[in-house]
């Protein structure tokens, strides 16, 4: 059975997700921690319930999202995997802090392992399953286990509205599609796990959710 340990990291409030089972293999989904508590509060917590991380997963590859790569790489020796439109379509991390006048000494590995819809993602007994939704970011990835009834989505829904489009690479009808596409036709009572601010259910959104 998954456990789902999530940590609120960076100026922007956003949501890294560690997903581990019985064996204590895990995969961790955008690591976002930008300074060295952050960095310390996820390194403490892997320790002290002795969790092997075997792989880096990326819904998107905006900013606030895997500001943590290098740290994993640098401590773990983990590359970072995401779709491959996010890494030729997306403006380069430097460009993006360039945009939104943010001025950090952030560190950066690049991705050179490549996500596509439908792989199977597997640690200890359990296995996420990758379904492209688009609209946010081009290459926008969600991670999903049927057995354990919850999916990963990123920036794409969130609990009472859906991800932005005003960014590099969004497109409102497109993101409003996929989801409607690919994860309201998961079960209700699917708990959601969104990129910034609490998780939600299928059905919640089908029912509550004013944008889609």
């Amino acid at each position: 059975m998954i456990t789902v340990k999530t940590f609120v990291f960076n100026l922007f409030a956003e949501n890294t997700y560690l997903l581990y089972d019985e064996t204590k293999e895990a995969v961790l989904i955008d690591c976002g921690c930008m300074y060295a508590t952050e960095e310390k509060i996820l390194a403490d917590f892997i320790a002290h319930n002795k969790i092997t991380i075997k792989r880096l997963l990326c819904t998107h590859l905006h900013f606030d999202h895997i500001l943590g790569n290098h740290f994993i790489y640098q401590n773990y020796g983990i590359n970072p995997e995401a779709h491959c439109k996010d890494v030729k379509l997306l403006p380069s991390v430097k460009d993006q802090f360039k945009s939104m006048n943010i001025l950090l000494p952030i560190q950066f590995v690049d991705i050179n392992d490549y996500l596509v819809g439908n792989d199977v993602i597997q640690f200890g007994d359990s296995e996420l399953v990758t379904m492209l939704v688009p609209g946010h970011s081009p290459g926008s990835l969600t991670f999903y286990s049927r057995k354990d009834g919850l999916i990963v989505v990123g920036d794409a829904l969130f609990k009472g509205s859906i991800g932005r489009t005003d960014l590099w690479g969004g497109n409102h009808d497109i993101l409003v599609a996929a989801i409607k596409d690919k994860i309201l036709h998961l079960p209700d009572e699917t708990i959601v796990y969104p990129g910034h601010g609490p998780s939600t259910t299928v059905i919640e959104e089908k029912l509550h959710n004013p944008f889609i």
